[in-house]
């Protein structure tokens, strides 16, 4: 099964900033989440240990050169700059050949719909680009084009979530400029991590979203597949989900199953619960902002106790911008981590379930094929038997014909 390594995910206890600014300080995604199939979800860190006495390992030196590089690993992509990016040196800061910054979205009403598209700006220095700068607008249905497009060539990869298209109701409002600007961040990242993911960024479709004017764009995603071939991935999903289990999946395909079932149980439960924090937090917000005029007002007419409401007064805008303050970090640093996790899970168990549909289509072609060789072993069989009747009957033909 094709393999991320590592998957990026948040950290929950110190989360990083927002995607915002340059592409570099979104293109390496928080480690933790769950995202690696290949082992526990939820590590706190993997280490790689390297044996100084195997013979297969190099170590560079600064004085590598570009052939050692291809001669150490000849499956590395073709571009010569991403070849040499791959490497990085303790006293050298780490190369990038692709930047990719969203920013600038724009409102568009229509007579049918209104939409936000995005600013998509690439900078690269990879020899398959015909330029070094690209400039294109994006709507989020590009996006999910592009991510289907990536599941369909990779269905055994991880591929890094989108936000979803409708958010909670009662979090924020659509298309005002909290909702876009959290979109706006999380579209960036997406696009970095893919062009930052070893396999995923050498993508022809990932090239051509990024190159590609709307008009062309739209005219590429007439070419994908027909209704009928999608009938038929459909057809053969359902004929899976039918069939039942897989009967050959290997045990720790088995064990990430009931693992990833638990996490996205739990995980769904703990963001359940953060927005229902958040929720009441906001309500006693509200409350609080209106107790605090009230008490100063109240405290114009009554002499006698004024000190006292003044101070109540005081106590509550205290309050309430403590309130504030942590509804903030809850918005900012626990709701967006809590729920990439939950997306997370969801990816993973898609990619799980891929990778069963794949080895159930597997089981069925063998067994079709054992069936076959059935088949013509016992054909085989009958027409030897045939034929040594009729030897047999010619045998005694001739010694009939023998005899006086």
């Amino acid at each position: 099964m094709e393999g991320e390594g590592r998957v990026p995910g948040p950290p929950l206890p110190t989360p990083s900033p927002g995607g915002g600014g340059g592409a570099g300080a979104d293109a390496d995604p928080p480690a933790g989440a769950p995202g690696s199939i290949r082992g526990p979800l939820l590590a706190a860190a993997e280490v790689l240990s390297l044996d100084d006495e195997e013979d297969d390992l190099e170590v560079f030196s600064k004085g590598t050169s570009l052939g050692e590089v291809n001669s150490f690993s000849p499956s590395m992509p073709i571009s010569p700059s991403s070849m040499i990016n791959q490497y990085k040196f303790e006293d050298e800061p780490e190369l990038k050949d692709l930047f990719i910054t969203v920013d600038d979205p724009e409102s568009h009403i229509t007579a049918i719909e209104t939409f936000i598209t995005y600013r998509v700006v690439t900078k690269t220095s990879r020899g398959e680009f015909d330029s070094s700068e690209y400039e294109v607008r994006r709507r989020y249905q590009d996006f999910l084009w592009l991510k289907s497009k990536l599941e369909e060539a990779h269905p055994t990869l991880i591929i890094p979530p989108l936000p979803e298209k409708f958010i909670m109701k009662g979090m924020v409002e659509r298309f005002n400029d909290e909702f876009i600007e959290t979109r706006r961040k999380a579209l960036h990242k997406f696009l970095n991590r893919i062009a930052d993911h070893p396999t995923l960024t050498f993508n022809e479709d990932f090239k051509i979203f990024l190159t590609a004017q709307a008009w062309e764009l739209s005219s590429h995603k007439k070419q994908g597949p027909g209704l009928l071939s999608r009938m038929g991935q459909t057809v053969r999903a359902v004929a899976s989900s039918v069939r039942g289990g897989v009967k050959n999946r290997p045990e720790m395909f088995t064990e990430m199953n009931d693992y990833m079932e638990t996490f996205s149980q739990k995980i769904n439960v703990l963001d359940k619960i953060a927005h229902r924090i958040y929720k009441e937090e906001r309500e006693y917000f509200n409350e609080m902002k209106e107790y605090g005029p009230i008490h100063t007002l109240w405290s114009a007419s009554e002499e006698d106790i004024a000190d006292s409401l003044k101070g109540v007064a005081s106590c509550i805008d205290k309050c309430c911008k403590a309130t504030e303050k942590r509804m903030a970090g809850l918005s900012e640093n626990l709701l967006p981590i809590l729920h990439e996790y939950v997306l997370y899970s969801e990816i993973l168990t898609g990619v799980l379930k891929r990778r069963d549909q794949i080895q159930g289509e597997l089981d069925s072609k063998i067994d079709a094929l054992a069936n076959k060789k059935t088949e013509k072993d016992l054909c085989l069989a009958t027409w030897e038997s045939f034929l040594a009747s009729q030897r047999v009957d010619l045998h005694v033909e001739e010694d009939s014909e023998d005899r006086p």
